[in-house]
C-alpha cells in the first residue's frame, strides 16, 4: 500500500486530522516525512495500528491503557487491563440493576397511590430511602453484554451527550494567537502560555477564559490547517506582537464537556441543536474560515499554566455551539 497523507487517512478511517495529531502526540502512532515532500505521511503499518486503536476506543479503552497495550505485545497485559475494565462495568451494571428495581418499586407505589405526593412516598419508606442514598452515581448506561454486531450501535448510544448546558458567554477583550501550518495548535499554545505566565495573567485575572477554533479548517489533502486561540484579558491591557488584541462579542452557546481528543462528539452536539424545540444553530456554515462560529474552551487552563507539565489527555474542553432562541 502506498503511503497516505493525513487527510487520506482521516477520510478512510473516519476520524479527524486533529485526532490523528493527538494520537501521534500521545505516542500511539508515528508519521514520517518523505524526501522532497513537505507533508506528513503514514505507512501501511501505521494505518493498521490505527485500526487497532480505533477498535479499542470503541470498547471504551482509555488512551493511556491503549498505549500500555500497544507497548506490550504480550497478551497478558491486555487481559489484565480488560479484566479491570470488566470489573468496573460489572459494578456499574450492578448499580444500574439496583436503580431499575427501585424505579420499578416507585412506579408500583405511585400506581397504587396516585393521590399521595412523591415526598410522602419517599419519607414513609426508610429502607427504600437508605437504598437510594447508598448508590454511587453512574456515568454510563451500558446494561448488558453486547455482541460484536451490536458494538457500533452501542457506541452511538454511549456517546450521546447528556450534559449539554445552554450558557451565556460574556463579551471580553482577548489576546489572540494565530498560526497556519503544521501543528498550529502547538504554535499558538506556546505563544499564549508564555504570554500568560510572563504576565501572571491568571493572577491578575483569575476569571480568565481560554478559547480556540480552527482557522481555517483543513481544506485539502495535506491536512494543513490553521488554529486561533484566545485568552481573555483586562480591557486596558496591551499585548505584544505577534499576539493581537481583539474583542469577543460573547453570546448564547450550547456547551458540552469532553475529554481532550473526543472531537467526534461535535456531531452529537449538532444533533441536539437540530432536535431542540427552543434553540437553533446561530453560526454560519459557509464560514469555514472561522469554524462556523464554533469554539472550544479549555476548562482547566489555569491548572495547566501553573503546573506547566500537564499532558493533553488531562485536559477537559467545552465544545461551544452558537445558539439563538427560535422565533415563535
Amino acid at each position: 500500500m502506498e503511503p497516505m497523507t493525513i487527510s487520506q487517512v482521516s477520510k478512510i478511517l473516519g476520524i479527524s486530522t486533529r485526532m490523528l495529531r493527538y494520537y501521534e502526540k500521545a505516542g500511539l502512532i508515528e508519521s514520517r516525512r518523505k524526501e522532497g515532500y513537505a507533508y506528513r505521511i503514514y505507512d501501511e503499518n501505521t494505518v493498521c495500528r490505527l485500526r487497532r486503536i480505533l477498535l479499542l476506543r470503541k470498547l471504551r479503552i482509555p488512551v493511556r491503557q491503549i498505549k500500555i497495550i500497544l507497548q506490550n505485545p504480550n497478551a497478558a497485559t491486555a487481559v489484565e487491563i480488560f479484566q479491570k475494565n470488566i470489573n468496573e462495568l460489572d459494578e456499574e451494571i450492578t448499580a444500574l440493576s439496583t436503580i431499575r428495581e427501585i424505579l420499578s418499586r416507585f412506579a408500583n407505589e405511585l400506581a397504587n397511590a396516585t393521590g399521595l405526593p412523591l415526598q410522602s412516598l419517599l419519607e414513609k419508606d426508610d429502607i427504600l430511602l437508605e437504598s437510594i442514598e447508598s448508590l454511587a452515581l453512574v456515568s454510563i448506561n451500558f446494561k448488558e453484554d453486547q455482541t460484536i454486531e451490536k458494538l457500533n450501535q452501542a457506541n452511538i448510544s454511549l456517546s450521546q451527550p447528556t450534559d449539554i448546558r445552554v450558557i451565556y458567554l460574556p463579551p471580553a477583550a482577548i489576546a489572540a494567537a494565530h498560526y497556519v501550518g503544521d501543528e498550529p495548535e502547538n504554535h499558538v499554545n506556546t505563544l499564549l502560555d508564555g504570554f500568560v505566565r510572563e504576565n501572571k495573567l491568571h493572577k491578575i485575572k483569575p476569571d480568565l477564559r481560554r478559547y480556540g477554533f480552527n482557522h481555517p479548517n483543513p481544506v485539502d489533502e495535506t491536512g494543513y490547517h490553521g488554529y486561533e486561540a484566545w485568552v481573555t484579558i483586562p480591557e486596558d491591557m496591551e499585548v505584544p506582537a505577534p499576539l493581537i488584541k481583539k474583542h469577543f462579542a460573547g453570546g448564547l452557546y450550547a456547551a458540552h464537556m469532553i475529554a481532550f481528543g473526543n472531537f467526534n462528539e461535535w456531531e452529537q452536539l449538532f444533533i441536539w441543536a437540530n432536535q431542540s424545540e427552543k434553540y437553533e444553530f446561530a453560526g454560519d456554515m459557509k464560514d469555514q474560515e472561522h469554524m462556523c462560529g464554533m469554539l472550544e474552551e479549555h476548562l482547566n487552563y489555569v491548572n495547566h499554566v501553573e503546573l506547566e507539565n500537564t499532558e493533553p489527555e488531562d485536559f477537559q474542553l467545552d465544545l461551544l455551539l452558537p445558539l439563538r432562541e427560535k422565533q415563535p
